[in-house]
């Protein structure tokens, strides 16, 4: 847990879980995997659970931690909270009660606004009614590539106020991506050793696409050995669109 985040598109981060396992390429050099495997070794007690060796690794297997369910009511300034940046909240070994206890935490903290990112969609859809959705949460899917198109419409059938788009890394242009009831954008390219390239044209057909459709564009980073090392410039300005008050904002 941390009062404040390096991510640009956020303010601090909650880890109710840790751990994950890879589903697809765009998990390929998952930053969090080798963070939790750094933290192992230093000592850290919420980070000694391993996964699985081939989809997980040292460190990162999926873990509860139900002392973390507290940690923003007593932040007493509102905040723009990232749920899980070391963990996925609708993996499948989360149980549902769980997934309902992060969300009372959210609807009883309605001073801050909480970003919820997944990867695993369908397992997101298909809980969607069983979950009461608070005003201040914002619910996200990753969409790295075409490949991932349908985890929109999954995202689309959830109650969320604000529904987003995270296409971070981005590994392949999304032309034709349809951008109905999707309140915010999110782009960014991968960083670390072994980093792939980010088109530029894959970002701007991606930004273009969010101006035609009335959609809030953020541009996170181009990426490379660092996070910082391209910056975050595209065509002369930096994109750092938030969700409209009337869809949400902060």
């Amino acid at each position: 847990m941390a009062q404040s985040s390096a991510i640009e598109w956020t303010e601090a981060t909650w880890n109710p879980t840790t751990g994950c396992d890879r589903i697809s390429s765009g998990c390929d050099n998952c930053y969090a995997l080798k963070l939790a495997g750094r933290l192992k070794a230093m000592g850290q007690p919420r980070y000694q659970n391993d996964g699985n060796g081939v989809t997980s690794g040292p460190g990162f297997g999926v873990t509860l931690h139900p002392d973390a369910l507290g940690v923003p009511s007593r932040w007493r300034r509102p905040k723009i909270i990232f749920v899980n940046s070391m963990s996925d909240l609708f993996h499948a070994k989360v149980p549902l009660s769980y997934i309902r206890d992060v969300f009372a935490e959210i609807a009883e903290t309605p001073r801050h606004t909480y970003q919820v990112l997944t990867k695993r969609s369908l397992r997101l859809a298909r809980l969607a009614e069983k979950l009461n959705w608070p005003a201040n949460l914002w619910m996200g899917v990753s969409v790295e590539s075409s490949d991932q198109f349908g985890r929109i419409d999954h995202l689309r059938s959830t109650g969320a106020a604000v529904k987003f788009l995270s296409a971070e890394p981005l590994i392949g242009p999304l032309y034709g991506i349809d951008l109905d009831r999707i309140d915010w954008v999110i782009a960014g390219g991968e960083s670390g050793a072994g980093a792939r390239h980010l088109d530029p044209d894959w970002v701007r057909s991606l930004r273009d696409e969010t101006k035609a459709q009335g959609v809030p564009f953020f541009f996170k980073q181009w990426g490379g050995r660092t996070p910082k090392q391209g910056g975050r410039t595209l065509d002369g300005r930096e994109w750092s669109e938030y969700p409209k008050p009337e869809t949400g904002a902060v």
